[in-house]
């Protein structure tokens, strides 16, 4: 696209600029897209009366992963969240619809998690429903193994830089136009009438 066309965005100023806001952007609408048909994929396999929504079909995927118990601190990092009580409430919706059962840790302390046979059940089926509707179609594209891995060395590596970029904006002390107000000097009595 030429400059002129972007030229006037306030978040695309210059070339690098356009390309960098162009990819976010396309990360936007993957990320809907991704979690339509998670949510809609994973609505075929489980029973109309439970509801699991996209966080929770993701999270028991990550439970599910490598067939090991996890807790919700390592499934945080697995995530790359930190919004631990969400996901503590997600563990407690995937307990009480049954996918999901809950195992004390050695020292008594601290909960894992593991899919439960019915949760490996529908994992199972939803596998089989994305090989059906979805990895058929990407096996269409060119190349597209060695373009997954390209793609997912390069986003680990964005990853890293932006949550590097989030710790720096969290350092800076946010800019006002109006300089800060002088304090008041307190007034004094006022003497009564005739006093």
């Amino acid at each position: 696209m030429e400059s002129k066309f972007y030229r006037g965005w306030h978040l695309a100023k210059t070339d690098m600029e356009f390309k960098a806001t162009e990819f976010e952007w396309s990360l936007i609408r993957f990320y809907e897209a991704f979690s339509r048909f998670v949510l809609t994929t994973g609505m075929i396999t489980i029973a109309a009366d439970v509801d699991i929504k996209y966080q929770e079909h993701v999270i028991l995927h990550v439970i599910r992963m490598q067939d090991r118990p996890k807790n919700s601190a390592t499934i945080a990092r697995l995530m790359n969240r930190d919004d631990i009580p969400n996901i503590q409430y997600s563990l407690r919706k995937l307990e009480a619809a049954g996918l999901i059962e809950k195992q004390r840790d050695g020292n008594g302390k601290t909960s894992s998690y593991l899919a439960s046979e019915l949760g490996m059940k529908l994992t199972d089926e939803y596998h089989k429903i994305r090989q059906e509707i979805l990895v058929k179609r990407l096996e269409e594209i060119s190349e597209v193994e060695e373009k997954f891995e390209k793609t997912a060395r390069f986003m680990s590596l964005l990853t890293g830089i932006y949550e590097e970029a989030a710790r720096a904006s969290a350092t800076i002390t946010p800019q006002t136009e109006e300089p800060p107000a002088k304090a008041k000097s307190p007034r004094k009595p006022r003497k009564a009438a005739g006093g």
